[in-house]
């Protein structure tokens, strides 16, 4: 097979498997992985899906081939791998992950010394460059045979759900918590192994839904943000009478709520609600925010006396600048929350335990806390359009829209007075992707159609 350029990502390896990931593509970028770093030793963990222990042992044996020793945490949380190898100081690291795919998707993400995530500006083209080159070198084949048939990858197992457990209830304060009623919904991933420990410890009393671990994803796709995904945790919640519902994607780094009315919280509004919870122990911190967010963010971070800082969307960047400058928090509207005291790594963890601090320190509802941003920012959420030229695109919006204040950050972005706008391409797909906001839901409503008249045209 040869290996298709396509699988590299913006931030990760991911494809159909075993047509475009398999166990050869596997052994290929542990090799690579571990030559690109000089590293000695790295981590190596795993999503639920079925192919991920065979593409994990023959990234174990790419690294060996390199000359590297792998820590194996077995079946974590993505923000488990980071935890391991930047408390562990190792000097990079593997997760064997498709993320929010279906099911025949598989794919790595990838690591270095800290648990700094390679990128497509920083370290993702040059590992690309160095997997097709050993596919085209004549020992490629050699390599891969010996890979599957060798001897084992020298490594060691490592348990790390104690120590992350401890890790995370660092962040807060459950003795205060009165027992809240939860749904949680794990989607059969990897969130249904980490959320027993770890509350277990609180006062929470959840409702569970598809906690048994299953990497085939029996019954619903793991990728919370799209609303058929929602609908049964949405009525177990009614149902229940439960004061929140959570979401977890496939490996557990993204987190989602429902309030006790039934209604979805954006994003957006998560971050602007982390941001005032941090803030109260931290007056005067900076927070990161990504640029399709609402005026809701930077605008409760300066209520809440804390310095707002935009950034571009993509979870690589944000850490890069986390470790750049002194920020507190990072969130972006995808649902990836970062925290300095974490490594500057995301969690789908911390967001729940933090949210469940503040309402108990507000000793309010969730939906009693957005209510004033409901009233007061009106979204579009994010809206895809297909289009065959992204430039053409984008020339029309700075035409079009000439009389706002544009910047180009990421993709276009407009502000007026009462409403903006941005449109960015996607990273893998002939996309581009609008998020608007304004301060009247009839605004938002009109200017999100006639954004989308000019990004559609002609289509």
């Amino acid at each position: 097979m040869t290996i298709p350029a396509g699988i590299f990502k913006a931030y990760d390896v991911r494809g159909l498997y075993p047509q475009e990931v398999d166990e050869r593509v596997a052994t290929l970028i542990g090799r690579a992985l571990a030559e690109q770093l000089g590293a000695c030793r790295m981590g190596l963990g795993m999503d639920p899906r079925p192919s991920s222990p065979a593409l994990g042992e023959a990234f174990a044996r790419g690294a060996a081939a390199a000359g590297a020793t792998v820590d194996r945490f077995g079946v974590v949380a993505t923000e488990m791998l980071y935890y391991g190898v930047a408390s562990r100081g190792l000097h990079g690291g593997a997760m064997i992950t498709a993320s929010h795919n279906p099911r025949q998707y598989n794919g790595v993400k990838l690591v270095g010394e800290g648990a700094l995530p390679l990128s497509g500006e920083r370290g993702m083209p040059e590992l690309a460059r160095r997997v097709l080159d050993l596919d085209g070198s004549p020992d490629s084949t050699t390599l891969a045979l010996r890979a599957a048939s060798g001897r084992e990858a020298s490594s060691e197992e490592i348990d790390l759900y104690p120590a992350y457990v401890r890790h995370l209830l660092r962040f807060a304060a459950p003795e205060r918590w009165p027992a809240f009623r939860v749904v949680m919904d794990a989607a059969n991933g990897v969130a249904g192994k980490l959320a027993p420990p770890l509350f277990d410890q609180t006062p929470v009393r959840r409702v569970e839904m598809y906690f048994a671990v299953d990497g085939t994803f029996p019954h619903h796709e793991p990728n919370p943000l799209l609303e058929e995904n929602r609908e049964e945790l949405v009525r177990r919640v009614l149902a229940e009478k439960a004061d929140v519902g959570v979401a977890w994607d496939g490996d557990a780094d993204r987190c989602f709520f429902i309030d006790e009315t039934g209604q979805f919280v954006p994003g957006d509004f998560v971050t602007a609600l982390l941001a005032q919870a941090l803030l109260a122990r931290q007056p005067g911190a900076a927070i990161l925010y990504d640029l399709r967010a609402s005026r809701a963010v930077p605008d409760a971070i300066r209520a809440s006396g804390g310095v707002p800082l935009v950034n571009r969307v993509g979870h690589a960047f944000f850490k890069q600048r986390m470790r750049r400058e002194p920020v507190l928090f990072g969130g972006e509207v995808s649902g990836h929350y970062y925290f300095r005291d974490n490594y500057n790594a995301d969690s789908g963890f911390l967001p729940a335990l933090l949210m469940f601090d503040l309402l108990a320190s507000k000793k309010a509802t969730l939906a009693e806390l957005l209510e004033p941003l409901r009233a007061r920012y009106f979204i579009s959420g994010e809206i895809n359009s297909t289009v065959e030229d992204i430039e053409a695109v984008f020339r029309r919006l700075r035409e079009r829209f000439a009389d706002g204040e544009i910047t180009e950050l990421d993709g276009v972005s407009v502000d007026y007075e009462h409403w903006h706008f941005n449109v960015r391409a996607s990273n893998t797909e002939p996309l581009v992707r609008l998020n608007l906001g304004a301060d009247r839901g009839d605004l938002m409503e009109e200017k999100r159609d006639a954004v989308l008249s000019v990004i559609r045209e002609g289509v």
